[in-house]
């Protein structure tokens, strides 16, 4: 079974990352290609501003930059996370897109706050809107910001990293879209409120997209169990094998945002089975629960014993 793992053509180091090795590549295009679409953008917006004295564009200005940053954030994380480990780093810098997914999700998070807040200020004090200059500045931050997202959609699954760098396009993809059709509904009927509470649902909307975002990065930040993996299947499957009586002190927790960490002490009355039998666990480990690193401490079960009922123990010395 273990010649298995020399089939991969990375060899024995496919253990490390079995989905880095073909995510970065497409997902760093990617990313360069929004940043400089969001740029562009950004630039023409304060053009604009600055040239049709709108206050309105230049703060929209002012917000894309922060969809540059978000990006550049999430790209900076996955080449961080492809560094190789170093004596003091020793799983390398993988975690980098944890914390990357984690401080887009609050980006966004604020972001809502801030479109709120500047839609009940406007709910008390209607803006005049300045029609079509705007709306079609909007109408092309839509484009650019949907764009941006469709190339980061494969990946939103897999890498909560690039999920956040999906959510946040997506969100500002909303919020142009509210400037749009608020600026055509008030072209019709003249209602400046629409504006405001437009503004508001895209809050909401918003909010309820980086829920999950929030909630997931800040879960693998505190080391939870990813996502995709069941703990009990692990413990049950590890339970299991043949010579293993019990398990435990399992642990696992994520590698990075894709890939996870084990270690578990698995109790072996007959003794140990053997390297090879060990390296046999990790692969299949690796290849069904998607771990990509396993340690496993063998027992034999006598000392075991001793350790579970420690009140037994104590009630000698009396």
């Amino acid at each position: 079974m273990h010649s298995h793992a020399h089939s991969h053509p990375l060899g024995g180091h496919d253990h490390h990352g079995h989905g880095h090795a073909h995510a970065p590549p497409n997902f760093g295009r990617a990313f360069a290609v929004g940043v400089g679409l969001n740029l562009t953008y950004v630039a023409i917006e304060a053009g604009a501003g600055l040239w049709f004295d709108s206050m309105a564009l230049l703060a929209d200005a002012g917000h894309n930059l922060s969809d540059v940053a978000g990006l550049l954030i999430a790209w900076g994380a996955l080449a961080l996370a492809r560094r190789a480990p170093s004596p003091r780093f020793t799983w390398g810098l993988s975690r980098s897109p944890i914390l990357a997914a984690l401080a887009n999700a609050l980006i966004l998070v604020a972001a809502c706050g801030g479109i709120a807040f500047e839609s009940i200020h406007r709910l008390t004090d209607p803006l005049p809107v300045s029609g079509n200059v705007v709306m079609a500045v909007a109408g092309v931050g839509i484009l650019i910001n949907l764009g941006t997202a469709l190339m980061f959609m494969r990946g939103r699954k897999g890498d909560v990293n690039v999920r956040g760098a999906y959510l946040h396009m997506m969100a500002d993809a909303a919020v142009s879209a509210g400037v749009v059709i608020g600026g055509l509904v008030i072209g019709i009927t003249g209602w400046t409120l629409i504006d405001p509470l437009l503004g508001l649902a895209v809050a909401a909307l918003v909010l309820r997209g980086t829920w999950g975002l929030l909630t997931e990065s800040l879960a693998l930040a505190l080391d939870a169990v990813p996502a995709g993996i069941e703990p009990d299947a692990v413990s049950g499957w590890l339970g299991n094998l043949d010579g293993v009586a019990a398990v435990h002190d399992l642990h696992i927790w994520p590698q990075g945002t894709t890939g996870a960490i084990l270690t578990a002490h698995l109790v072996m009355p007959a003794g140990h089975p053997g390297d090879e039998a060990l390296a046999n666990i990790a692969h299949a480990l690796h290849h069904k629960f998607n771990i990509n690193h396993a340690t496993l401490q063998v027992e034999t079960g006598a000392d075991h014993c001793r350790q579970a009922l420690p009140e037994a123990a104590h009630h000698h010395h009396h």
